[in-house]
């Protein structure tokens, strides 16, 4: 989840950057770096919404696809007597064919709800800072940006830019899938088949603390692109977040629908997550992008190193929280310390963790 809010929060700054208008830094920010050359920008910007957003997988899901596990795989050598036993790795373990494939283009939509009186009717994101969580200049965000010769060792030239971020409020409409369109002739937008769409989750805000971000291009001395060590004060809170489940619609998965039956909803009201035994959230993390070699296509590669976190789940419910409905609350989940490890090589666990993100 803190994976999730990171790339929506750092996703929002570079739209507002270049969609929106940028103010100078007030006196009060700017007293912090007098005195220094450099560039220091102020992003005045109180709310930002934006309709929808799709992403198309060009070639869908292949007709053919199968779900594959690679590992080490025990294997014998048969022409031995008896067989020898070896261990082969990168091996296919095991594999389940996947159903449905078409190979057609199809997309993520984040949309409006269309919901009367709701902030994300029409608008699939909204994001307005957090008053109770602002900078010192009210600004969504403030940058100082430098240059730097650097040293050969760590690359040479770099550009430093220092992020400072009022605390947000990042409301999202639904989420769901949809056939994907074709290019309009008119305009830059392909869209989806409204006809052709099913939703995934109901919606969910997110309301984040200030945060700090330090980002190097060029060279990056400091050993990622994008390096965040910093206190989210306050933590961070998931509300209103309904997981929907539109395979009970279709009864034993003939195809048949199911008479008044609707889609089967996980409904929480609330999730909240901080630092073991605290009410703020401290993240620890390198983002980079890998670049391609013999063996991969490239991706980005997030790893963190924070500590263990509690975290607590209000208002749970499984099938529907309709008003009026029949509903089926099972109360709040609580967990305490959860903490999370990598290994940098077989048998050594570091307390953090490797997420990586590539296109197939």
């Amino acid at each position: 989840m803190k994976k999730f809010t990171k790339l929506a929060l750092i996703s929002s700054m570079a739209i507002s950057a270049n969609a929106m208008a940028m103010q100078a830094m007030d006196d009060a920010a700017l007293s912090a770096s007098t005195g220094q050359d450099g560039i220091n920008i102020g992003i005045g910007i109180s709310k930002v919404e934006i309709g929808k957003i799709f992403i198309h997988d060009n070639d869908g899901l292949a007709t053919d696809a199968k779900n594959v596990v690679t590992g080490t795989k025990l294997v014998f050598d048969t022409a031995t007597t008896p067989p020898t036993p070896g261990f082969a790795t990168n091996a296919e373990v095991s594999s389940t064919a996947i159903v449905g494939g078409t190979g057609k283009a199809g997309a993520i939509v984040i949309q409006g709800n269309g919901k009367a009186g709701d902030i994300n009717k029409d608008h699939g994101i909204v994001i307005t800072a957090n008053s109770q969580a602002l900078l010192a200049s009210h600004n969504l965000a403030d940058l100082q940006i430098d240059s730097d010769a650097g040293t050969s060792a760590k690359g040479g030239a770099f550009i430093n830019i220092a992020a400072q971020v009022s605390g947000l409020d990042i409301s999202i409409g639904e989420i769901g899938v949809t056939a994907s369109g074709t290019a309009a002739t008119d305009s830059i937008r392909r869209g989806g088949d409204d006809t052709n769409y099913n939703k995934i989750l109901t919606g969910l805000t997110l309301k984040t603390g200030q945060m700090s971000a330090n980002i190097q291009v060029g060279a990056a001395p400091q050993g990622a692109m994008i390096k965040l060590n910093t206190t989210m004060i306050g933590g961070l809170e998931i509300a209103n977040l309904g997981i929907v489940d539109n395979s009970t619609k279709l009864g034993d998965g003939s195809g048949s629908s199911v008479a008044n039956r609707a889609a089967g909803v996980i409904h929480i009201d609330s999730i909240k997550v901080a630092d073991a035994s605290s009410k703020n959230l401290t993240i620890n993390q390198n983002i980079s992008v890998v670049g391609k070699d013999d063996t991969s296509k490239g991706y980005l590669r997030m790893v963190s190193s924070s500590g263990p976190i509690d975290t607590y789940v209000s208002g749970v419910y499984l099938g529907s929280k309709e008003a009026g409905s029949k509903v089926g609350s099972i109360g709040d989940i609580e967990v305490q310390g959860l903490q999370t490890y990598y290994s940098p090589s077989i048998g050594q666990y570091t307390a953090g963790s490797v997420i990586t993100i590539s296109g197939r």
